[in-house]
């Protein structure tokens, strides 16, 4: 989150940017707040110290109405004492979920906008992929080449679920396997992460656990939920701890499965694989001294470049409005991938990299000890190394031939063994 100082001496930079975001959140509210616990703080001091004077004076030599007097009035201090910590205990608690709801400030060249609509290309790789047939969509391909069941998977598990199978298989942990061998190369940790987090730790990040607008789904009677994405348990990783400057950067790489609701996510656009409640992802995580985000954001969105690229995907490169920034991200990009099947061709989001200054280390205690021996929050990135789901459709639908069959791209052959993906052949 926002430091609270720098909230209230700028308010009403602050207010801007929540408006450029499209957020609702009270700053006003929490200036007040920060004001009436600083109150009650000096409040508090006051009566602790006519307590110890109290208490002091106890010691004396009495009289019985004297030390009568003063034991009443201790005993009033200390009713004064409890009544104004409940209240303050109060005052932090709506601070606390107020000041949670600013997000973070934007980079000064993002653009400014309501939605994606606003945002701007900054390069495209590669023309649509043109055809001399009509192309079909991911989720005929799949079918008829017998690799993915959206049927058995809402019979199984309802809707937005489905099955891989066969050559999906190996289709899906060959692009798992060279998105990890590229992280290797440039010096990622390798992580195979939880695929559930405590409630703390997704607050932590970003995430909003709870309430209507939560895309996470939460186990009931327990403080955990079912991560969205690894960036949660990477982030989660070092809570509450102190690196040292000579170790940074720190760059992690997490597969794991992410599960989200997707409420309200229905329509062409999110049909098939595109918007699903399961999929596998592999994610990058950095932590940087302040100084290093912004060329680490760099770095991170040259990887996904690089991966896109190998695997000859023809997409856009966007940098992301504020309106469509979410809280934590101070600047954030987007790969879009053209999918030709995608309501009759057209791009999808497919990475997204996002420089989160230190919005989640102040969430979750993270900092960093500098030569100087002075301690202060470290910054956090997040990228897409390979988000499943979504590199299969523009893979199925950017490499299919006239006769259904898919050509496999040549940086995955040899974690597939083939060449090509055919329909089976049906029995007589």
């Amino acid at each position: 989150m926002l430091d609270l100082k720098f909230i209230i001496k700028n308010a009403e930079e602050v207010k801007k940017n929540c408006l450029d975001r499209n957020i609702s959140a009270d700053v006003n509210a929490v200036v007040n707040l920060a004001k009436e616990r600083s109150s009650l703080i000096s409040e508090l001091d006051d009566i602790r110290a006519k307590q110890n004077q109290n208490a002091k004076l106890m010691k004396s030599k009495l009289t019985e109405d004297e030390r009568a007097e003063l034991i009443k009035k201790g005993s009033a201090l200390k009713a004064e004492s409890v009544k104004k910590d409940e209240l303050l205990k109060s005052v932090n608690l709506r601070l606390k979920d107020m000041q949670a709801k600013i997000p973070n400030m934007t980079h000064p060249n993002a653009p400014r906008g309501k939605d994606e609509d606003s945002n701007n290309v900054k390069y495209i790789f590669k023309h649509p992929t043109e055809f001399d047939f009509t192309p079909q969509d991911h989720v005929e391909l799949g079918k008829k080449l017998d690799i993915l069941d959206f049927d058995a998977g809402a019979k199984v598990s309802g809707q937005k679920f489905y099955f891989m199978k066969g050559d999906g298989v190996l289709l899906e942990q060959a692009l798992i396997n060279f998105a990890l061998k590229t992280l290797i190369s440039k010096g990622f940790i390798l992580h195979i992460t939880p695929d559930l987090a405590k409630n703390s730790v997704l607050f932590g990040t970003g995430f909003n656990p709870r309430g209507s607008e939560a895309q996470i789904y939460s186990i009931e009677n327990t403080d955990l939920s079912l991560i969205a994405t690894a960036e949660i348990t990477l982030a989660g990783l070092y809570s509450g701890e102190i690196f040292q400057e000579k170790d940074l950067p720190l760059k992690l790489a997490g597969y794991s499965h992410c599960f989200r609701t997707e409420a309200g996510a229905y329509g062409k656009s999110s049909k098939g694989l595109y918007r699903v409640h399961q999929f596998s992802k592999v994610e990058m995580f950095a932590y940087t001294r302040p100084e290093d985000s912004d060329a680490m954001l760099d770095e991170l969105v040259s990887v996904e470049r690089e991966i896109f690229e190998r695997l000859e995907i023809p997409y856009r490169l966007v940098e992301c409005c504020t309106g469509d920034l979410g809280g934590p991200a101070y600047r954030k990009y987007d790969i879009e991938a053209w999918m030709p099947g995608r309501d009759g061709g057209s791009y999808g989001e497919v990475t997204s990299a996002s420089n989160c200054t230190d919005y989640q280390a102040r969430r979750l205690n993270i900092k960093y000890k500098s030569s100087s021996k002075e301690s202060n929050f470290i910054h956090t990135l997040n990228g897409t190394a390979i988000a499943v789901s979504r590199a299969i459709i523009a893979i199925l639908e950017n490499y299919q031939q006239k006769d259904g069959s898919i050509i496999i791209p040549k940086v995955l052959r040899n974690f597939m063994d083939k060449d090509i993906l055919t329909p089976p052949v049906k029995s007589k």
